[in-house]
């Protein structure tokens, strides 16, 4: 299905280096996309762009710290200068609460970290892809693909996760003003809503049977997400056939939210 074939594309990943980012890069590179991945750990950087080379990858490796804009330039800069030009941008490092301090016990610290993080960092990811994409477009080559993490903790009262659930909520209305903003430059912009998912980040709250006991029966999948279930989504929404999808936030949470 030609339409799903990325060859020629080229896209930047922030948290590429595990979980879910990790799972969209292998997703990207199987599709014939070039990927950066970026990461602060430098040796699970090096060992996933060591993986998704195995795959036939054409990968780079960029060690960045998203919540700092002068390295979120320089790496993407590398990026371009290594492509020639990025055609999509998924924003997906990000932190999690852990839901460990009640609101009435939340510091400010802990509260303008996660903002930092979740929020403050994709705005300068975004912002500095938007403009290169915007310039393409000026330049007589339109489109481009904008596509963040978020979370169904958007959408629901996260009891002690207050902080994360409000950065993601954030995130949503940054994505949709950017779709509108942008369209004119042929230029989408997604967010993708991971319902409960096993990755490293929540390997704690998933190590706590009282939680998975109460938990897995709200799920009519009766499951809870893996990261490879965010790979298709990511490989859709690059490719061609989403050219005319924009403004969206695609909830995958095996119909969690709906039950």
């Amino acid at each position: 299905m030609s339409i799903f074939d990325l060859n020629g594309k080229a896209a930047v990943i922030t948290g590429g280096n595990g979980g879910i980012g990790l799972a969209m890069a292998k997703a990207l590179v199987d599709a014939h996309c070039a990927v950066s991945i970026w990461g602060r750990n430098a040796d699970k950087l090096q060992a996933a762009a060591k993986e998704l080379g195995a795959r036939g990858g054409n990968v780079h490796a960029v060690s960045c710290d998203v919540t700092d804009p002068h390295e979120v330039q320089r790496s993407f800069t590398a990026a371009v200068d290594r492509f020639g030009r990025i055609d999509g941008c998924f924003v997906n490092a990000g932190t999690g609460g852990g839901g460990r301090r009640s609101f009435l016990e939340r510091t400010p610290e802990e509260w303008r970290r996660m903002f930092d993080v979740n929020l403050d960092a994709a705005f300068h990811v975004l912002q500095t892809a938007a403009r290169h994409m915007v310039a393409n477009a000026e330049a007589g080559r339109p489109g481009g693909r904008l596509v963040a993490t978020s979370s169904i903790g958007a959408l629901f009262g996260v009891a002690r996760n207050e902080h994360y659930g409000a950065s993601k909520a954030a995130l949503n209305a940054l994505i949709r003003a950017l779709a509108v903003e942008l369209a004119r430059h042929g230029i989408t912009a997604n967010a993708i809503l991971p319902g409960y998912s096993e990755t490293e980040m929540t390997a704690g709250l998933f190590a706590n049977e009282k939680f998975r006991d109460a938990v897995i029966p709200r799920i009519p999948m009766r499951r809870f997400g893996r990261v490879e279930d965010f790979g298709g989504i990511a490989v859709y929404l690059m490719s061609d056939a989403s050219a005319y999808h924009t403004a969206d936030c695609i909830v995958i949470d095996g119909g969690y939210s709906a039950y």
